[in-house]
């Protein structure tokens, strides 16, 4: 059973540290880890910002959570925003000329960056350079203000839709992978700890085993459990109670929910197993297509239960399986 005795009752203090702060504390990813523990420790003796970064994988792998360890690694203060509130140069510029030297700057869904934004960065990235063009018409002239030297880490699902010249500043690229089930484990141990919550050993490897390999669900899932165990169990999670909350919600031995069948039952019985367009699948349940690809399509595919071809998303043979559906002929 887990269970940590000196924590404070949880609250949302407690709650917001659930992300770690060192490397050390940080669970899977280890090639990853390894690779920025050198990075961190060579910027440290070079007395340097960290070389920019860019992590892409979908979402809720630790992304943000990575950037926020180097900052504090590095002992030095992060600003976080994202690439769809960057609207103008000029709102680049602003963030740009108030960083310190050594700040990093996390800029999350950097893929959606604006073209004149992304050009704005380029000499900012490269050089530490701010261009900026003042008056217009034939008076118009181009003054370059200079920098601190500073860190970009960006992170991306879709890692395609970034153009060629951005990627191609970025010094080290990583991909974050699945976890697995032991980690996963590690990390909702972990989390019960801090928020003071008993876990109970099968419980916890059931919750892991059914978290989608992924981070984030297996925080939020143990948060929603947590009620349960309170007014089930006097705040204990067991297996029992775990597999009644997990009924509730609509997650299944495999981890799926709702969205996830719903999702398989399109393409298997509305579309005979596809191939089908992705807009197509988006329209019938009423979702969003980036959404489905972010967030839907990446665990099935990682079960086998679905392939994108270029004639669109296609069920395999265990989608229907799964359905307890007649194989196509």
């Amino acid at each position: 059973m887990t269970k940590s005795n000196d924590k404070p009752k949880t609250n949302n203090l407690a709650e917001n540290t659930l992300r770690p702060k060192q490397l050390a504390d940080f669970h899977g990813q280890k090639v990853i880890k390894n690779n920025l523990a050198v990075l961190i420790e060579a910027a440290q003796k070079r007395k340097d910002p960290v070389d920019h970064i860019l992590f892409y994988g979908p979402p809720g792998l630790g992304k943000t959570t990575l950037a926020n360890v180097i900052a504090s690694e590095m002992g030095v203060s992060i600003r976080i925003t994202s690439g769809p509130a960057i609207e103008r140069a000029g709102d680049l510029a602003v963030i740009l000329t108030n960083l310190q030297a050594g700040d990093i700057l996390f800029i999350d869904e950097i893929h959606r960056l604006n073209k004149v934004v992304e050009e704005t960065l380029y000499p900012a990235m490269e050089d530490f350079a701010l261009d900026i063009v003042v008056g217009k018409g034939p008076a118009a002239r181009t003054l370059r203000l200079d920098l601190p030297k500073f860190t970009i880490i960006g992170a991306t699902t879709r890692i395609g839709a970034i153009a060629s010249p951005l990627r191609d500043r970025f010094g080290a690229v990583y991909r974050l992978q699945f976890y697995t089930e032991s980690e996963i484990e590690n990390i909702i141990s972990r989390s019960a700890a801090i928020m003071n919550l008993s876990i109970e050993k099968p419980a916890c490897q059931l919750l892991a085993a059914r978290s989608r390999k992924t981070p984030r669900i297996a925080n939020r899932l143990l948060r929603r459990i947590r009620d349960f165990a309170e007014i089930d169990n006097n705040g204990v999670i067991s297996d029992k109670i775990l597999d009644k909350a997990l009924g509730i919600l609509e997650i299944d031995e495999y981890g799926l929910d709702h969205s996830d069948r719903t999702y398989l039952k399109i393409i298997c019985e509305k579309y005979q197993g596809g191939p089908v367009g992705i807009e197509t699948i988006a329209a019938t349940m009423v979702e969003d297509s980036e959404s489905i690809e972010g967030v839907i399509e990446p665990f099935l595919m990682q079960l086998g239960l679905i392939k994108r071809t270029k004639q669109g998303r296609q069920a395999t043979d265990k989608a229907f399986a799964y359905l307890g559906l007649p194989k196509l002929s």
